[in-house]
């Protein structure tokens, strides 16, 4: 059987949402708890291994303290230095190690840089962060019972685990940089807080899906198409006066009205150059590169993203072939 990753992030759902919107805090202990619960879902699976990776608060090693599992929890040796980049780390380690899904704590932000690294290896995200799209909300104890019958399953590549959709950035012919559910224009200026909240200063989103029941720039495109992750197309809005006026919840509790001047859908492999540069791009969330550059700079939607675990599914599939029936004992 193939041990479970785990990459718990202890800086998601602490960012500047907190102060201009009404964002939950996600406070390290919470983190620890819902990690002591995924550990406990696994062992409950019988898996023999997990392997965690480090982190400055500790979120791993408290949550074993004083745990009775039968398992064995190890920690990745990693270098680090508390930035997202350990997360890149410890996901190509993890890879490496051949382990059979890594188990994420974080938001959109926290999985986008797993997935840049992650290769073909199946994630389960737990929605801890502050765009919460791409991550579920779900209790870690049926998380990490989905994640060890996920170890379990010998076959190569369940039909409960589906690949996610995309975004690519690219620099004529050259593939820059990736987003998982939205990338971002906005006017140039002074960086500030990394996350993008102040509607007045964007001017077109590009998204891998669109839907009212989402949060933040994916309910805006929801509102105007459509368009579930399974959809197999990506929508491009820009963002000024026109015949749209959309109500949308840019953040939790912060719901703004968003004037949309223009939108259109697109297909996998067609390239949607930027309407506006120089420009700030931000990707799930939080900005992270200025254009300033002539050279021309586009957008795609890659149907070739991460494999993402179906948690309802994986559930469905193991109480179907018995997987939670304890066998009858002779009395």
């Amino acid at each position: 059987m193939k041990p479970v990753g785990i990459i718990p992030n202890p800086a998601s759902g602490k960012d500047i949402r907190r102060l201009v919107a009404y964002g939950s805090v996600f406070d390290n202990n919470e983190k620890v708890n819902i990690v002591r619960r995924v550990i406990l879902g696994l062992d409950a699976m019988g898996v023999k291994d997990v392997i965690v990776m480090p982190d400055y608060f500790g979120i791993g090693a408290r949550a074993i303290e004083d745990l009775e599992v039968s398992l064995r929890i190890t920690f990745l040796d990693m270098k680090r230095d508390n930035t997202q980049d350990d997360s890149a780390r410890a996901a190509k380690l993890l890879n490496e190690l051949g382990v059979a899904c890594i188990i994420t704590l974080g938001g959109d932000g926290t999985n986008r840089v797993v997935a840049k690294t992650c290769a073909e290896t199946p994630l389960l995200p737990i929605s801890t962060g502050t765009n919460n799209v791409f991550p579920s909300m779900v209790e870690g104890t049926l998380a990490g019972m989905a994640a060890g019958f996920t170890a379990i399953d010998s076959s190569d590549r369940p039909d409960f685990i589906k690949q996610a959709p995309r975004l690519i950035i690219k620099y004529g012919s050259e593939i820059v940089d990736m987003a998982l559910i939205d990338i971002v224009v906005s006017k140039p200026g002074f960086i500030g807080s990394r996350a993008v909240w102040d509607i007045s200063t964007i001017q077109e989103i590009f998204l891998s899906r669109a839907e009212p029941g989402n949060i933040v720039f994916s309910s805006i495109g929801g509102n105007i198409s459509e368009l579930p992750a399974t959809n197999g197309k990506g929508i491009h809005i820009i963002i000024g006066p026109g015949p749209h006026e959309i109500k949308a919840p840019i953040a939790p509790g912060l719901i703004r009205s968003v004037p949309v001047k223009a939108y259109r859908l697109f297909e996998p492999g067609e390239e949607m150059p930027l309407a506006h540069t120089p420009a700030m791009i931000a990707f799930d969330g939080e900005r992270e590169r200025i254009e300033r550059k002539k050279t021309q700079v586009a957008v795609e939607i890659d149907l070739h993203g991460p494999w993402v675990i179906d948690i309802p599914r994986a559930l469905q599939l193991a109480a179907k072939r018995r997987f939670f029936h304890n066998p009858m004992m002779n009395r």
